[in-house]
């Protein structure tokens, strides 16, 4: 893997876990030579992420986009890409990288991990071996989305297998592991 995606919230958390399990990924993909692709904030954990990464002598490519403030652009990764609009930047993102990694965050977050997964999933209908997804479930962020997938195939709304497009790792270890 030379570059992998995370997603990631622009807001500090209450919890200062999530704080630390963010400095652990950052050490981690920088240790390990992996180019950082987030989306170029300057705020919360995201800035956190990329300033570890930065830190640790990695790489950091930024993809902002125009409608966000200009205030909250992180100008100084590696890389800067600024698109027009939010869907080029989440299709963008996507494009650069080998894999995917979703943290605690909250609707921006949300709606670029679905994107990716449903993005997977029309890989895997159309025969296509799609990027690997995970999400990093620190201190049990992930249990609830996890538990509602499974429900979803349950009722019959998730086809049986599709679930397995998200893979959850509980430790930074774990999530290297299952990217492989």
């Amino acid at each position: 893997m030379e570059k992998l995606l995370v997603y990631l919230g622009a807001t500090t958390p209450k919890n200062p876990i999530f704080v630390e399990a963010v400095r652990e990924l950052g050490i981690q993909i920088a240790r390990r030579g992996v180019s950082l692709v987030f989306g170029g904030s300057r705020e919360g954990t995201m800035t956190v992420l990329a300033d570890t990464v930065l830190e640790n002598g990695g790489r950091v490519i930024g993809v902002f986009t125009k409608c966000l403030p200009a205030a909250f652009f992180y100008k100084e990764v590696t890389e800067s890409i600024i698109t027009e609009t939010l869907a080029e930047r989440k299709e963008t993102m996507l494009r650069l990288t080998d894999a995917v990694v979703a943290l605690p965050g909250s609707f921006g977050t949300w709606d670029e991990l679905f994107n990716a997964l449903e993005l997977a999933k029309i890989e895997v209908v159309n025969g296509r071996k799609p990027k690997k997804i995970a999400v990093l479930n620190i201190n049990g962020y992930f249990d609830s989305l996890m538990a509602f997938i499974r429900h979803s195939v349950a009722e019959g709304y998730t086809t049986s297998g599709f679930e397995n497009l998200l893979l959850c790792a509980n430790t930074v270890d774990e999530l290297f592991e299952l990217l492989g």
